[in-house]
Order: structure tokens, then sequence, then C-alpha cells
């Protein structure tokens, strides 16, 4: 959805990216991963892959924000120019927009490590839409700065 598809900017304006999907991960990841993982690797059909994941998301899944893990995530290819200026940066203005509501906000930027359970989960989120997604992809985190957000409606 549009909602999770920001523009990316930086501090002073520039535009990074016109719309980075990001992810909302859970508090308690390991269900979801385990069932992300079981998912990709349980059968060479993609759309079969793709259509137990969406089912999986659709329902109650994302209604309760406080089941969610307060820095969303994102995924890029190894060695991205783009997601290392967002981490030589350190930091990024976000800009969200659906419908007629906008919000905008700063976020810190760090890249996640090796084994860190947003990374999996972020890794075998995105494996469930390409399953080319390599082990050596880089994940960032996206930490909002809520005192620096601002909403719209029009």
């Amino acid at each position: 959805m549009p909602a999770m598809r920001p523009r990316v900017s930086t501090r002073k304006g520039e535009v990074l990216a016109p719309a980075l999907t990001l992810l909302l991960v859970p508090e308690e990841a390991g269900p979801s991963l385990a069932f992300l993982r079981f998912q990709v690797q349980k059968t060479p059909d993609h759309n079969q892959t793709r259509n137990a994941v969406v089912s999986y998301f659709a329902g109650e899944f994302y209604q309760l924000p406080e089941l969610f893990r307060d820095e969303m995530t994102a995924v890029f290819a190894p060695g991205s120019e783009l997601a290392t200026r967002m981490v030589k940066l350190k930091e990024v203005l976000l800009d969200f927009s659906q419908y007629n509501q906008s919000y905008r906000m700063f976020a810190k930027v760090r890249q996640l490590p090796a084994g860190d359970e947003d990374r999996e989960f972020s890794l075998w989120h995105a494996r469930a839409f390409n399953r080319n997604i390599p082990n050596s992809s880089m994940v960032l985190g996206f930490k909002p700065d809520w005192r620096s957000a601002i909403g719209a409606t029009g």
C-alpha cells in the first residue's frame, strides 16, 4: 500500500527515493519469522507462497499498533549505494501519504547486523515475494522521531 512506501529525503530536502517499501516488525517476531521461513521453504511455487503470506498478513495481523516495534525496516540489494548513503546520513525525512492523509517525520537510520531478528524477519518477508533475496542483502532500520511528526489532511 502507498502508506508504507514513503518518499525519503535528506534533512535539506534532497529526495533520495521517491518511494521506499518499509516493513512493520512485530514485537514478538519469532512466530511470524518461523511462518515466513516455512512458507518460502515449503514449496517452489511462488504463487502458493505469496498467497499464503498475503492471507496471513491480511487478517488481523496489522490491527493493533502496540504489537509492533517502533523501528521499521527495509531490504536493499547487497552494496546498495542508496542504503549506504542513508546509513552515513544517520537520519532521513520520511513522507507518508495515502488517500487524503499525509505524515512527515524524521527517522534515525541504522544497518541491522547479521543474526538480528528484525533483519531475519525482513529478509524472509521479502523472500516471500522474491525468492532471490540473498543473505548478503542490506537491511536498514528506520526509527521514527515521533516528536518531529507532522500530519495533514486534505
